[in-house]
């Protein structure tokens, strides 16, 4: 008990020296646990945990961690480092070792690139690696370089011996925007380039050589929403482990359930009342937008729940349909969640046939056309070879009609019925000739 009260009071001073307030830090363990899909009654362990591991690697060697800044916008790093000041994400972060961000370190050049070499070499086996951005292999990887380097080379060397990789933002998971059609550079996401590699002898995880890649954690959005790194930073770092994953290694606290779940807007979805048009009454009156092309009956992510801006609001909430960014899936090499979600504002998905992309209603009015031309063509044709002259005679009235004109149900001219009946009549003085020769 001695040590604990102990450690808070170090962490207290730790906290006070950054400016934090102690009931500042407890809000933060709140959105931690909210993060994780706990219940915020929760807070005080997550918070005891964090002091306890804090301290410990304060007065002892820091964590590790290499931040690897690929193709993208940088808008995950954007999206992590814009916070208020003084952040309890940023004390947290402080307390680990980031060795090496192209985006957020002090240094640069030769002497950045060579904390990463020797972080690499004193750190195997313990060092974190934060990828942002996708993978690009074209022009057998010169599509991008890094300090003269392939990234492709680079993404090899780092992982072969890194305690866990984590994916921040869709591009790393699955290729994001760069892999969109036509993807002239070859971009991919992390998980799928190293099990291909692996795959052909290129790679191995020098950690664990049983094991065919490095622990990867995927976590997607567009951008990274920093309450999900914070929370996943928060399990590898301070508590110890890896969250709970599902088949995507995407945290199941997290992207375990659908956002059409959790949505504030669900009542008008049962209710059938959706927003057709922006600028309309439905819209006005806050409806559904499901019409409008909203992906969140099909995207899990508990965004309702933990929101982005410090919890100020998300993208439905802001009127915005959602366009399914957190549905990156690496086990899809060549077709994005960017591909997948496209037109974002139309209900109807695209198809993809090969490498070429197509709206449904396309498809279907091309096959139309087709049909149409296939039967103008046939008619040409039929019409060409004589096949349309001539053919079958037809009855000019039917038969029982003619014998039976107080009955029928068509009449014919006088002329044309007067000639019927005596057809009939003969036919029917015939069959009761034939019918007497048989008796």
């Amino acid at each position: 008990m001695a040590r604990i009260e102990t450690q808070a009071v170090e962490f207290d001073a730790l906290l006070k020296t950054r400016g934090v307030t102690r009931r500042r830090f407890l809000e933060f363990c709140g959105a931690v646990t909210v993060s994780l899909g706990l219940s915020e009654a929760l807070a005080p362990k997550v918070a005891e945990a964090i002091e306890e591991n804090v301290i410990g690697k304060a007065k002892g060697k820091l964590a590790p961690v290499l931040w690897l800044e690929l193709a993208s916008c940088t808008g995950c790093t954007e999206s992590f480092a814009q916070v208020e000041t003084p952040d309890v994400a940023t004390v947290v972060l402080e307390l680990i070792s980031l060795n090496y961000a192209e985006t957020l370190s002090a240094g640069a050049g030769y002497s950045l690139e060579l904390a990463k070499k020797q972080t690499m070499e004193e750190a195997a086996g313990e060092y974190i690696v934060i990828i942002e951005g996708a993978l690009m292999e074209g022009w057998e990887g010169n599509a991008l370089r890094i300090a003269n380097e392939k990234a492709v080379d680079i993404i090899r060397e780092v992982s072969a011996n890194a305690k866990a990789i984590v994916c921040a933002g869709s591009c790393a998971v699955d290729g994001g925007w760069q892999a969109a059609v036509p993807n002239p550079g070859g971009a991919t996401g992390i998980e799928p380039f190293l099990k291909r590699e692996k795959a052909a002898g290129r790679f191995t995880y020098e950690v664990d050589p049983t094991v065919d890649i490095p622990p990867i954690i995927n976590v997607p959005t567009c951008p990274s929403n920093p309450e999900h790194l914070v929370a996943v930073l928060v399990d590898v770092l301070l508590v110890g482990k890896l969250p709970e994953l599902d088949s995507h290694n995407k945290p199941t606290l997290m992207f375990g359930e659908y956002i059409h779940d959790n949505c504030p807007r669900r009542g008008h979805f049962e209710n059938g009342e959706f927003v057709r048009q922006f600028g309309s009454e439905e819209e006005r009156k806050g409806y559904c937008l499901y019409a409008l092309g909203c992906k969140g009956p099909q995207t899990k992510n508990n965004c309702p729940i933990v929101r982005w801006n410090r919890r100020v609001s998300w993208c439905v909430e802001a009127g915005a349909p959602c366009i399914g960014c957190a549905s990156a899936d690496p086990t899809k090499a060549g077709f994005n969640w960017v591909d997948l979600n496209t037109p974002f504002f139309n209900r109807v998905k695209n198809l993809k046939i090969g490498d070429i992309i197509l709206q449904p209603a396309t498809l279907a009015a091309g096959i139309g056309g087709i049909a149409a031309i296939a039967l103008i063509a046939h008619g040409f044709g039929m019409k060409a070879t004589g096949r349309t002259k001539g053919g079958a005679d037809f009855e000019s009235e039917r038969k029982w009609d003619a014998k039976h004109p107080d009955k029928a149900i068509a009449t014919a001219p006088a002329a044309q019925a007067a000639k019927s009946t005596q057809e009939a009549e003969a036919a029917e003085e015939a069959d009761e000739q034939t019918e007497g020769g048989d008796q």
